[in-house]
């Protein structure tokens, strides 16, 4: 099996950073996959983006990527105030997470004593990092993470049902090895083919990309030029490859630990850069990032 690599060289944090993956066959989607569901129609739950945006100096800004003057994915369908920078937070250890449970959008799994301490790392990792906002998932060990990383700063939380994980319908709560013995169909097709993995009448993967661009929209739009966001694993898998213009099927092509940040940079278009994934520095040091 072949394998790539990339490395990425970041401003916020010193060195660089590392990335590997194994490339793997894309599985085939069935006709209602997220290409399907992405056309242009009426039913979309966000506005179709248009195939070419032109910015007041009337030149094409999609398609033909080579810079970031030409990045490939508006998140807004429009131009937006400013240049932004968004900082994205994975929560801290939960018990969930301690005892290896299925969590989806259960409120019931709450941050541990690790999980806090976590938190406190991240609060004080960013102190010298400026955020005119922080947009976080309410749901607690999320809303927990957020409370002790904002604490301090003056403007209120700001929760967004959008940036909560996605429903894992009767497989929440149980045992990750158990889910597999009683539920083996389910439960390979959500580790082995995310994208098509059907439950409760749904595709709750697929359906995660459109909270993920309703999400995007939100925070972009909003006045400021640096936000912070606090959320779970599975909606960060699919804001950062909704950003980067990936599908449904790539959904397992990246991972964020406990308290790992991401970071992101976006032009006055909306487009995408990536500049951190999983900084994780943090977690083992007292590494405190640049303002």
């Amino acid at each position: 099996m072949a394998s790539a690599g990339v490395a990425l060289t970041t401003p916020f944090c010193s060195g660089s950073i590392s990335i590997s993956h194994s490339l793997r066959p894309i599985p085939e989607l069935h006709p209602h996959s997220y290409a399907a569901l992405r056309i242009r129609c009426s039913s979309s739950r966000f506005e179709a983006i248009p195939e070419k945006l032109t910015t007041s100096s009337g030149f094409s800004v999609t398609g033909g990527a080579y810079d970031f003057m030409k990045a490939t994915t508006s998140l807004t369908g429009e131009l937006i105030s400013s240049s932004k920078k968004v900082t994205l937070i994975r929560h801290g250890l939960s018990t969930w997470n301690a005892e290896s449970r299925i969590q989806g959008s259960s409120d019931l799994s709450t941050l541990t004593d690790a999980g806090v301490n976590q938190a406190e790392r991240i609060r004080k990792a960013l102190v010298n990092v400026h955020f005119d906002q922080c947009f976080a998932s309410p749901i607690s060990r999320a809303k927990a993470t957020a409370e002790i990383v904002w604490q301090g700063r003056e403007e209120p939380l700001i929760f967004l049902d959008s940036l909560k994980e996605m429903s894992l319908y009767h497989l929440e709560g149980m045992r990750n090895v158990d889910a597999k013995k009683i539920y083996p169909k389910e439960y390979t097709e959500w580790r082995e083919d995310p994208a098509n993995f059907y439950i409760n009448g749904k595709y709750p993967v697929r359906d995660l990309w459109f909270d993920a661009r309703d999400a995007w929209k939100r925070i972009l739009l909003t006045p400021g030029e640096s936000f912070l966001v606090v959320t779970h694993k599975s909606i960060l898998r699919g804001l950062t490859c909704a950003a980067l213009g990936l599908g449904p099927e790539r959904f397992r092509s990246l991972d964020v630990n406990n308290g790992g940040i991401c970071v992101f940079n976006f032009n006055v278009r909306g487009e995408a850069m990536l500049e951190a994934l999983n900084l994780t520095a943090h977690m083992y040091s007292d590494h405190v990032y640049p303002g």
